[in-house]
Order: structure tokens, then sequence, then C-alpha cells
């Protein structure tokens, strides 16, 4: 009898030490961009997840995939990533929200950012989200007064402003809503033209000819084509991607974007330990950064206020 409870009990420690060498199954993580790469999110989500425990190669693995701002192309990879059998799909801007949200419907979706996720329909409600998406809101449609004030600020005679918006962006509708409540109250005249995309650029511009300044918060993918072609017309472009700025832009009033993706991988984090995407609320940035670049500035002929200066968190020469 105690023979047989010793080979019992042997048989249920060696279970028990199999179960326990039994490696923990390796999490995949899709990653999809609207835009190209190279680009910082898959960066800080993969340093923000090793900080919280996940050991790329071992306990999670990455599948970054980019659209290159085009729509077809993020419908396709959105659909590889789904086959690929991924845990979680974080994307970045709402076109590639989208595409995930039109993939699937069970594979949780954090957003990394999206702007104006509720008028875009990605999510139910901020504190509820609803679905199999959550994620970090941006701002940047919210942003829309604070930018048009700070053209204001930095071209006194300013009275028209053109907005180069997207045909296919659904992101575009609430960007332009709160531009043109904020132009009506300060007295301007907003001028939206609607594009597809880069092919369609130099048309677009033709028909700026007599505003004083562009605001662009839908092609960041496209920055250096659209830099170039302003910076020829010598027309001031206002963004919310610091990127553009460094790049010959004139200014951009942002939400500080790793603040934003560190965000993302603590949801991450929490979604790939057992959270659903339902039960966590979509977050608001906390932190904004207002760049201008002074080469540019100088080459508009424009000035740089002390009101502005003082606001400013980078001056770049």
């Amino acid at each position: 009898m105690k023979r047989r409870l010793v080979l019992a009990a042997a048989a249920s420690l060696a279970s028990v030490n199999a179960w326990a060498q039994t490696p923990e199954r390796r999490r995949k993580v899709g990653v999809l961009i609207d835009g190209s790469a190279p680009h910082r999110m898959p960066e800080v989500l993969r340093a923000g997840l090793a900080s919280r425990g996940w050991v790329e190669g071992r306990t999670i693995a990455f599948d970054a995939r980019y659209a290159d701002g085009q729509p077809a192309r993020a419908a396709e990879q959105a659909a590889e990533l789904v086959k690929g059998e991924v845990d979680i799909i974080v994307a970045h801007f709402t076109p590639a929200v989208r595409a995930a949200m039109a993939a699937t419907k069970t594979i949780p979706i954090i957003m990394a950012p999206a702007g104006a996720p509720v008028e875009t329909g990605l999510v139910a409600s901020l504190s509820r989200p609803g679905g199999n998406v959550t994620g970090v809101t941006n701002m940047a449609a919210e942003l829309g007064g604070r930018r048009l004030q700070l053209l204001k600020d930095m071209i006194p005679s300013l009275g028209r402003v053109a907005v180069l918006a997207s045909s296919h962006d659904a992101f575009t509708r609430p960007f332009l809503a709160y531009l043109e409540e904020a132009a009506r109250s300060g007295g301007l005249q907003l001028d939206p033209v609607p594009v597809a995309g880069p092919p369609d650029f130099a048309a677009a511009f033709a028909k700026m000819a007599e505003v004083r300044a562009i605001i662009q918060g839908v092609f960041n993918s496209h920055r250096a084509a659209i830099v170039e072609i302003a910076s020829k017309q010598s027309l001031p472009t206002m963004w919310f991607d610091r990127q553009a700025v460094a790049a010959g832009g004139l200014i951009s009033l942002s939400a500080n974007t790793n603040d934003i993706y560190e965000r993302a991988a603590a949801m991450a984090d929490k979604v790939l330990k057992g959270a659903k995407p339902a039960d966590l609320p979509v977050e608001q940035p906390s932190i904004f950064e207002l760049v201008i670049n002074l080469k540019t500035a100088k080459a508009l002929g424009l000035g740089l206020p002390q009101s502005v200066q003082v606001q400013a968190d980078e001056l770049i020469e």
C-alpha cells in the first residue's frame, strides 16, 4: 500500500515538474502602421512591453506591417496579420485601425493612436469602448482651435487658411468640424481641399494660391512631398507631427508621441494578460508639444512673437 502511495506521489510530482518546465506560450503582436518605415512606434512598443517582463523571441514576437498611406494596402496587411493568428493588433492612425476592425471582430485592437475615435465610429465611447477596440486618442481634431490661433499669432494679417483634407480618411470629418467651428468664431475663412492621395497634391496646392497658410492633419506619411510643394509656393504649414517640422514644415502642435506610444504599450500589456478591450477606457494624452522651425519661419519672412516663443517646447534651428 505504501509503495503504491509513493509511486502515485512520484508520478504526481513528475507531472507537476513537467508542467512547470513547459515553456509559456509565446504571444504574437501584430503592428499595423498607416505610414512607412522606419517608424518609432514599434520601437517604443517593444521597449514598453520588455519593461513589463515580455521577452522578445521567448514570450513575445512582433509582426510589423506598413501601409505606406494606402488604404488598400492597409486592408491587405490587416488580413495577413489575422491570418498569421496574432493575439493582438496595435494600430497606428485611423485608417490602420479601421482596416484591422474590418479584418477581425474578435482579436483585440489597440489604437496607438487614433484621432476622434468616437466621432469616427471606432469606439462607442471613451469610458466604455465596447467591442474589441480600445487604446489612446491623440486629440488631433480637438486641437484645431489652438492651431488656428497660433497661425494667427504668427501671421497677424491671416484671413484665409486652406486645409489639405482626405477624401477617404474618416478622421477628416471631425478634423474639419473642429477647425470650421474655430474659424467661424475667429473670423477666418477656411478652405478645405479634399484629395485622394499624393498624385493630387500638385493640383490641390494650385487651388491654394490665394490662401495665407495651410493646415495638414491626415497625410503625415507623405510629409516630405507636402513640405516640398509648400516651400516652393512659400506657404506656411501647420502640422500635428514634429517630424514634419524637422523636415521643413513651419510649426506643429501635437500630443507627445512617446507618451502616447508608452500608454499604448501599457494597454497592450493589460490585454495580453487577460483584460478585455471593452473594459479598458480609451486614454487621452496629457503631454503636448509645440515645435517651430526657425529656419523655415525666416525663409517665409515670418517673425516669432514672444507670445508664441515662450509656448514652444522646441525651436529647430
